[in-house]
Order: C-alpha cells, then sequence, then structure tokens
C-alpha cells in the first residue's frame, strides 16, 4: 500500500532521464553524423530529404490523430521560422565539408549568446552577469575562429553567421503565430525548410553531383540517424519534457550537445582537440550555461 505512491514519482524520474539523454545524445550526434553524410552525398539535398521524410512521417501520424492542424497565418509563421531555423542547418551541412564536426558544433552552440544580444538590441533588460557571460562566450568565438588553424576561416565565419541567423529565427519565433500543437508546428516547420533546402540545392547545381553508386553505406547510415533519432525521436522526447520538466532542465541540451558532439567526433571521427579549440570551446560552453542558468527564476 505504501509502494504505490513513491512508483509515480521514481517512474517520472526515469522518464525524465531517459528523454533528457536521448535529447543530449541524438541531437549531439548530429553533427558528426552530418560530416559522414556530406562525404559522398550532396549537402543541401541531402538534409532537404532528411526533413522532408521526418516532415512526412510526423504529418501522417499527426493526421491519423487529428493533430494536423493550423490557420494559415500559423502556417505561414511555422514555415518563415523552419526556413529561418532549420534552413541553417543546411549550410552547416556545406560549412561541415571542411569544419570538423565538433568544433562546427561548439560555433552553433553560441545560439543562446547571440538570443540576448538581439534582447540587448531590442532594449528588453538584462541582467549584467548575463551580459558578462555573452562577452566571455564571444572572447571564445574569436578563440575558435583561428587564422592560423586547420580550417578555412571564411567557412567558420559562416557557422558564426550561421549561428546569428539562427538565434534571429528563434527571437523571431516569439511573436511569430505558431500551430499551438508542438509536434504540428514543428512538422510544418520540417517540411517548409526541406522544400527550401531543396530548391536552394537545385539552384546551387547540386543535382549534377548526385550519384547513388558513389553514395558510400556511411554517408547513407548517417542520413538514416539523422532522419529518425533526431527530428522524430528526439523532438518527441523534447516535446515531452517541455511539457512535464522545468525549463531550465531542458535547456541544458544547449550546452551538453555540444560536448556530445566533441567527444562523438574526437572518438568516432578521429578529429583532433586542439588548444584553442578546448579553451574557446570551454569558455563558449560555460558563457551558455551561465546564460541559462540566468534565465532560471523566469522560468
Amino acid at each position: 500500500m505504501h509502494v504505490k505512491p513513491l512508483e509515480a514519482p521514481r517512474s517520472r524520474r526515469g522518464l525524465t532521464a531517459l528523454c533528457l539523454v536521448t535529447v543530449w545524445i541524438a541531437w549531439g550526434g548530429t553533427y558528426p553524423a552530418i560530416r559522414v553524410m556530406v562525404e559522398t552525398v550532396p549537402p543541401l539535398l541531402g538534409t532537404s530529404v532528411r526533413f522532408l521524410i521526418a516532415g512526412a512521417v510526423l504529418a501522417v501520424v499527426l493526421s491519423a490523430l487529428g493533430r494536423l492542424r493550423a490557420t494559415r497565418r500559423e502556417l505561414i509563421g511555422a514555415s518563415l521560422v523552419g526556413t529561418i531555423i532549420l534552413g541553417d542547418i543546411g549550410v552547416l551541412a556545406v560549412a561541415e565539408q571542411e569544419v570538423p564536426a565538433g568544433l562546427a558544433a561548439l560555433i552553433i552552440a553560441s545560439v543562446p549568446l547571440w538570443i540576448v544580444l538581439l534582447q540587448l538590441g531590442a532594449r528588453e533588460p538584462v541582467a549584467r552577469r548575463t551580459v558578462v557571460a555573452v562577452l566571455a562566450g564571444i572572447a571564445g568565438i574569436g578563440l575558435l575562429v583561428d587564422p592560423g588553424g586547420e580550417s578555412p576561416v571564411g567557412w567558420l565565419l559562416v557557422l558564426v553567421a550561421a549561428a546569428a541567423v539562427e538565434a534571429a529565427g528563434q527571437f523571431f519565433s516569439r511573436s511569430a503565430p505558431l500551430p499551438a500543437d508542438p509536434l504540428a508546428n514543428s512538422t510544418f516547420q520540417l517540411i517548409a525548410a526541406g522544400l527550401a533546402l531543396g530548391a536552394a540545392g537545385l539552384a546551387l547545381g547540386e543535382a549534377g553531383e548526385v550519384d547513388a553508386a558513389a553514395f558510400s553505406a556511411d554517408s547513407l547510415l548517417a542520413l538514416a540517424y539523422l532522419v529518425v533519432p533526431g527530428p522524430i525521436v528526439a523532438y518527441t522526447a523534447f516535446t515531452w519534457l517541455l511539457r512535464n520538466v522545468p525549463i531550465a532542465t531542458v535547456s541544458t541540451y544547449a550546452y551538453v550537445n555540444p560536448v556530445v558532439a566533441v567527444a562523438a567526433g574526437w572518438a568516432l571521427l578521429g578529429e583532433r582537440i586542439t588548444t584553442e579549440m578546448a579553451v574557446g570551446g570551454v569558455v563558449i560552453v560555460g558563457s551558455v550555461a551561465l546564460v541559462i542558468r540566468a534565465r532560471r527564476p523566469e522560468a
């Protein structure tokens, strides 16, 4: 009689831990997976296929449940936000042809820092300690964009710009008209981004690079990983966390994912971790953690 009341909280804690680990590993693992995919698969078209398949699967499931609903304004809002935020992943895929997965993940991890800068630009109140953390994070980015490093500075700067654009998309999404159901919202965003990236890939001539016979087994397995664990499994876990766990706990993915990406790139792809990368990464991840912790009272 006294055991049953304890089982529910324990089960809930277990489910929370499972969902967190799923999000950490699945999303952190996307960076090395992208690096492997683009070895033989055109980056924009490969990312387009990834999003369209994931969006189609979610659309079928939600349609069967009667949950794929949106007004015209919400559909337009979701399409714009998805094209901006998820479209940036297409840029990431192109950049990862030249930039190691771990390094790319650390630069993209700066998104929360750019959001704070946008808040300052919009004259929103921001705590002084948050501003200090952002300035430290920007210094960390400076360490990663090393002209004397192994990665082309041009592509590193493209990734910095991509992080800023993704931040702008997330900032805009706060006031954009979006579907109330987060899974429906994600579905429309995935499909819109997939169509936009497909059009971009065709416009840039990637169709001429498509040679199914040349696609390696590793690249195809990486693409399969990018379709299922990331957009479908991890996002489902992320949605459950948003509804059942404090936002400060959910937000840990922002600074855990790049650590997972760096570790996976080192262990699976043999990527080097330079001193500049280690120091810059610690500064960025630490700054992001401080920014997110500063939001806890608001959560």
